[in-house]
């Protein structure tokens, strides 16, 4: 019977792999964008174009409202009859930065380093949102003789269009719109929402009385408010660096994607738009927006994959860079923006499986789960990750592969998706399973 079980497996994976190539097949001729880098605070942009979509908030925004400086509630009545126009069905590449403040008084969009980027690359052909974010402090060639540089340095030294040719020359990726958040809007912003629910994964301790940053936080579940929000997001001091920021930003965002979902959220737009209109600039029109709103809530959860760029940190004199990997980097670049799909050749993935001493049990049973359906576990270990995740090692591991791979384990739902082509999780497997506390 077990042996039956096995070759029933084996046989829906292989149509599985038939899926794909079929698949594959079928896109190849759809035109690849070139496209551009960054992330910028995901989790204020969503609350802004989640709130938008709600039409009947639509009704009591007085047009004289329009910005006309920054856009953001720039739109014709013309615009609001056409509200249900159907979006784009090209991919888009959509530049988010996430700003620091450059002291009290002063131009809050001028001089000021992009200390969160990340590019989001949407598809609405098959609703799904990739993310690569882009450590802070990538060592780059900044145009117009700007010298070698660390990336966050582009807006303070020449604003956005800077930060779009450093993008475009770089990386060879071409920016569509841009959505540029202040660091105060996402303390607002979240006191606004009632604050956001989220796994502190350690004690995390930290205070610069220069910077006014104060950071006090207990390991455990707990809803962050505002300041906490912010401590949490800029935490750095746990020896991974911008690297372990950046996925402190990738669970952030998470939570409050789901934290958009629940009916409270309605209550709390006026607040939150208020907020949005002062701290948040962007190239889009209150019409623009309010599509992308739109196609945001229509976004299975389980089809969004992220990535970091690749890389090593290296210290030059006082200065730390990150150095980023070029082999690597074009590749998480070909799989996320371009949308590239491996040819699969039927040969079974190699998983790795990593626990909180915790959920051992857990563990024992995936294994065995995994060996029915014919994969090798080749690794079996205690970690001491925070957050459980499905990590992608391999670039012929998919999302749509993860999907498969949930249908015949359910435990494995709402796992968040991470392509990590670096092995820093499993050296050797093909793809992971991180069980964590969180």
């Amino acid at each position: 019977m077990k042996i039956a079980n096995e070759n029933n497996s084996q046989e829906e994976y292989k149509a599985f792999l038939k899926n794909i190539r079929e698949e594959r097949d079928d896109t190849s001729n759809f035109a690849k964008l070139l496209f551009t880098i960054v992330f910028a605070v995901l989790c204020a942009v969503i609350v802004c174009v989640t709130i938008i979509e709600n039409n009947f908030f639509l009704n009591s925004i007085n047009p004289e409202q329009a910005d006309d400086a920054g856009g953001f509630f720039k739109f014709s009545r013309k615009q609001r009859k056409n509200f249900e126009a159907p979006f784009s069905p090209k991919r888009q590449n959509i530049l988010l930065l996430g700003v620091d403040s450059n002291g009290d008084g002063a131009n809050i969009w001028e001089g000021t380093r992009s200390d969160t980027i990340i590019v989001v690359n949407i598809d609405p052909k098959t609703h799904s949102v990739n993310a690569i974010s882009i450590p802070r402090d990538s060592k780059v060639y900044l145009p117009d003789n700007k010298g070698i540089q660390k990336i966050n340095s582009a807006h303070a030294l020449g604003g956005i269009n800077l930060v779009k040719k450093t993008l475009k020359e770089t990386f060879g990726i071409k920016i569509d719109k841009y959505i540029i958040v202040h660091d105060e809007a996402v303390e607002k912003i979240v006191d606004a929402l009632g604050g956001i629910p989220i796994y502190v994964e350690k004690p995390m301790r930290y205070h610069d009385y220069a910077g006014k940053l104060h950071i006090d936080l207990p390991k455990g579940h707990t809803v962050l408010n505002g300041k906490q929000a912010v401590g949490y997001l800029r935490y750095r001091k746990d020896g991974l660096g911008d690297i372990g920021r950046t996925q402190r930003q990738q669970w952030f965002m998470r939570s409050l994607f789901e934290k958009l979902h629940s009916p409270q959220t309605i209550t709390k737009i006026p607040e939150v738009l208020n907020v949005c209109n002062t701290y948040i600039k962007t190239d889009m029109s209150f019409y623009e927006l309010s599509q992308y709103a739109a196609f945001a809530r229509s976004v299975d959860e389980n089809k969004i994959e992220i990535a970091t760029l690749p890389g090593a940190p290296n210290q030059r004199g006082y200065i730390s860079y990150w150095i980023l990997d070029p082999q690597k980097t074009q590749d998480v670049i070909n799989r996320m923006i371009y949308r590239d799909k491996p040819v699969l050749d039927g040969t079974k993935f190699k998983a790795g499986i990593m626990y909180s001493p915790l959920k051992e049990e857990e563990a024992q049973a995936m294994k065995e789960k995994l060996n029915e359906l014919g994969f090798e576990v080749n690794m079996l270990k205690i970690t001491h990750l925070s957050h459980t995740r499905f990590v992608a090692n391999k670039s012929a591991v998919t999302v749509d592969f993860l999907n498969w791979l949930q249908k015949k384990m359910p435990e494995l739902n709402n796992m968040q998706f991470v392509y990590d082509p670096t092995e820093t999780f499993s050296v050797g497997s093909d793809f992971t399973l991180v069980l964590a506390e969180g």
